[in-house]
């Protein structure tokens, strides 16, 4: 059984509820960032699923030198915490750099290890130290048994607050694939797993100069998912994804939402009672 990990009041691993973390993949202004977390945590309470805001103030790892990466740092963090003072609700983002740790560590619940990172040592260490809840993403070229690599570098500084996520492996050029047999190969390293349904989606590099996706089938990887056993959902949400500044091809609308949580919450409540 998984360790639990708390975060705030929510609980996340061993017979706890589904956590859900979601968000537009990165932060577009104040207003929007209060919105989408405000019609999320509704959501999210009306089903009873424990909700974590998930957006990214910088998203250093764009295609194209053109992509919008965010508002950066020094605002963007300032708006992330407005979110949590506002919306009353923990906050996962991820950071590309040990430099903005200091900074963002004051405001972050959960801080996010990028996928593209996964392997950076003196990256993965200098996150564990802040000694907040590391959720490290697999990188797409691990095998899943290779990241008890990132969890030693994490647990090496007595850190043991962390939430592996899952996000699709390579499957030849601008594509990923989801193996299922993943997660629970992942959940032997004894911590909380989660599974990214929308970046599962992406295809890297798809559009040329930026990826693109197949938002149609994240409701599908979502419910295999959790009915393969995984702790918690990852989603990146938009009001209208085809407008999104960022990785609009593979988020979900946020009128859609509902309806997946409700299906991967009933999945769950299955799994969970039969033991599996």
């Amino acid at each position: 059984m998984a360790k639990v990990v708390s975060i705030g009041k929510i609980k996340i691993g061993g017979e706890n509820p589904l956590v859900l973390i979601a968000g537009p993949c990165v932060i577009e202004g104040e207003s929007s960032a209060l919105r989408h977390a405000e019609k999320i945590k509704i959501i999210a309470d009306r089903l009873e699923i424990p909700y974590i805001y998930k957006s990214s103030y910088d998203k250093a790892n764009r295609t194209s030198l053109d992509s919008y990466r965010g508002p950066g740092l020094k605002k963007g963090i300032k708006i992330l915490n407005k979110v949590k003072e506002k919306i009353g609700v923990p906050i996962l983002s991820d950071i590309h750099c040990r430099e903005e740790l200091d900074v963002a560590a004051k405001v972050l619940d959960i801080v996010q290890i990028p996928a593209l990172l996964s392997r950076q040592t003196d990256f993965i260490i200098a996150v564990a130290k802040t000694k907040k809840v590391v959720n490290i993403k697999k990188g797409q070229f691990l095998a899943p048994w290779d990241l008890k690599y990132a969890i030693e570098k994490v647990e090496s500084v007595g850190n043991k607050s962390i939430i592996i996520t899952e996000r699709g492996t390579n499957f030849g050029y601008n594509n990923l694939v989801s193996d299922m047999r993943a997660l629970p190969i992942l959940g032997e390293f004894g911590y909380p797993v989660v599974f990214d349904a929308t970046h599962s989606t992406q295809l890297p590099g798809g559009l040329g100069k930026a990826s693109g996706g197949e938002r149609r089938f994240v409701p599908i990887l979502a419910r295999a998912a959790i009915a393969a056993g995984c702790d918690g959902l990852f989603l990146e949400v938009h009001e209208q994804p085809d407008r999104a500044l960022c990785d609009g091809p593979n988020m979900i609308a946020l009128n859609k939402l509902e309806e997946v949580l409700i299906i991967v919450k009933e999945i769950h409540s299955i799994v969970r009672a039969k033991g599996i």
